[in-house]
């Protein structure tokens, strides 16, 4: 589904990320792990348009997203949450999720401006939508209240139920569980499996090791820029590089 082809990123001098390849498959939840610094947020600014490979070639469904701007990415169907949540505070859950929608709602600007029948029925099936999302995450109960005022794991919730107002395929999740409490996290892991089973794909960076190998059919592991495994998660936990890149090694004496 998400195919990333020998890509390299520099910045100036510095090389990010150095032939990394790897697909994500389509109804499956493909995650991404790797040391603090290791360029794993650099490749979901890639894969969305926000910056663009120095090599090689990034595919979605066999359309090349190379070049394209975010507004593109997401009309093809990939919709992404940030490490930093970037909600409307000051806007009801509701609201923030309508929001997502209105890239797909089909009114005029003089519907919008003369308040017609058409753009009434249209708001009406869009705010039925949002709850129905916000149900998915547990927050239906809190439509009406503004998003300042949820809980920091909560907030993350809600930029999930965001970014499926955007009527993705492929859903990005940068850090879904940063903030959260034990609770929060077995609660959410639920809920992004009965989201994988309702027909979307989903590919996450995270850094809670427990929450990956939990999820994730799929791992692929980043380190210094380079994908050094992947494989399913019961192969990563064991496999000898990757416990180096996370736990370092020993010099001999």
């Amino acid at each position: 589904m998400l195919q990333f082809n020998q890509i390299g990123k520099d910045f100036g001098g510095l090389k990010v990320l150095e032939n990394v390849s790897f697909d994500v498959n389509e109804g499956s939840i493909f995650g991404l792990i790797g040391p603090n610094g290791a360029g794993k947020t650099t490749v979901f600014n890639l894969a969305t348009g926000l910056l663009h490979a120095t090599t090689g070639h990034i595919d979605f469904d066999g359309k090349s997203l190379d070049k394209l701007p975010p507004h593109q990415i997401t009309a093809l169907g990939i919709a992404r949450t940030f490490q930093n949540i970037r909600l409307f505070k000051d806007a009801s859950l509701l609201e923030n999720v309508v929001i997502g929608m209105h890239g797909h709602l089909n009114y005029s600007f003089a519907d919008l401006l003369f308040n017609t029948p058409s753009f009434r029925r249209i708001e009406a099936a869009a705010r039925e939508r949002a709850l129905e999302l916000l149900s998915w995450l547990s927050l239906d109960d809190k439509a009406d209240m503004l998003a300042g005022v949820l809980s920091y794991g909560e907030q993350r919730k809600l930029e999930l139920a965001r970014a499926l107002a955007t009527q993705p395929r492929l859903l990005l999740l940068d850090e879904p569980v940063a903030g959260m409490n034990s609770v929060e996290k077995a609660e959410l892991m639920v809920q992004i499996l009965n989201i994988k089973k309702r027909g979307f794909s989903i590919f996450l960076i995270e850094h809670d090791m427990r929450f990956v190998m939990g999820l994730c059919d799929r791992v692929a592991v980043l380190n210094f820029g380079r994908i050094i495994a992947e494989g399913p998660p019961e192969e990563i936990r064991v496999n000898p590089e990757v416990i180096e890149a996370y736990l370092g090694k020993e010099e001999d004496e």
